[in-house]
């Protein structure tokens, strides 16, 4: 015989199932976009848990891509290789060299652990790049003046770094039907076929417009946004965020992501959610609880 606590916890349980249920039939065979990144993609534990929160959502019919970052692995991996990395304006200045490091990592390292993990544990995942197929089309960031040490104008050119003219999805659509979660590296390429370092949380939102994805989720080490009191705001409407950056109450790392969120929507997303990737299943809890875990930016009612 069970014990009383033991059959309250059981219940609880099933409350939560009970609670998942108008969402799972809500967002069957829809497609969901994840960027993935942050603490969640360096510590051994999250990573398991983030391949099997996949795994449950694509057996419940929600079709899932991965889109991935990077950036603290391609430092290590250019600190190990005697390359000095440089950034300006916070983007990575890519000559040649760090080029080949960046596609290394991204194209081949990550991407394969997280196809593998995610084949480990019971789903049917596919690795690629935007190079593949030329799905992910850019062009050269254009360079830009910055201040140097003493004040004077330095010409900032980035090098391989891209920004997305276009995404031609098909064959992440295919594997899609397929039932295969596409884990994407990324990496686009210009017009003739060179690869281009482009920005994860750009490339996840303009993959979402493409797929015309129910939900963008932004993966990174902060609860969400907050309001001028340090309380996380649950759901914002795209113009309510775009004053609360106007008023300085969202500020640094948090103004691109959101700016981020702003473009999906704008562009077709129906919602971005932007989460804490330190939290076991804050995945699944953002999408199938009533209160969530984080923030979800929407397009802003009519007027």
């Amino acid at each position: 015989m069970l014990g009383s606590l033991a059959m309250d916890h059981l219940i609880e349980k099933a409350a939560i199932l009970q609670e998942a249920l108008p969402y799972i039939r809500r967002f069957r065979h829809r497609t969901f976009v994840v960027k993935y990144g942050g603490h969640a993609m360096v510590d051994d534990e999250l990573k398991e848990s983030f391949a099997r929160d996949v795994c449950l959502l694509r057996y419940v019919g929600i079709h899932v891509v991965v889109v991935h970052g990077g950036g603290p692995q391609i430092n290590q991996t250019l600190d190990r290789m005697g390359i000095k990395s440089s950034f300006a304006a916070g983007m990575r200045i890519t000559d040649d060299e760090t080029m080949d490091v960046v596609e290394m990592v991204l194209g081949g390292g990550i991407n394969s652990e997280i196809v593998g993990l995610i084949c480990k544990h019971g789903g049917r995942a596919v690795g690629l790049s935007g190079r593949d197929d030329g799905f992910l089309r850019a062009q050269r960031a254009p360079g830009f003046t910055s201040k140097g040490r003493n004040g004077e104008s330095v010409c900032v050119d980035l090098g391989r770094v891209g920004e997305i003219e276009r995404v031609e999805p098909q064959i992440v659509l295919e594997l899609i039907a397929r039932d295969f979660v596409p884990v994407v590296a990324p990496i686009a390429v210009d017009a003739s076929g060179r690869p281009l370092n482009v920005n994860a949380d750009i490339a996840a939102g303009r993959l979402a417009a493409a797929l015309g994805a129910a939900k963008l989720m932004l993966m990174t080490d902060v609860e969400g946004v907050k309001d001028r009191d340090g309380h996380l705001l649950g759901s914002l409407g795209a113009r309510e965020a775009e004053t609360l950056i106007e008023e300085g109450v969202i500020v640094g790392g948090m103004i691109p992501k959101v700016h981020c969120a702003l473009g999906a929507v704008d562009l077709g997303v129906e919602k971005v959610h932007i989460i804490d990737g330190r939290k076991r299943h804050a995945l699944l809890l953002e999408i199938f609880t009533d209160e969530g875990v984080g923030t979800e930016i929407q397009p802003s009612a009519s007027p």
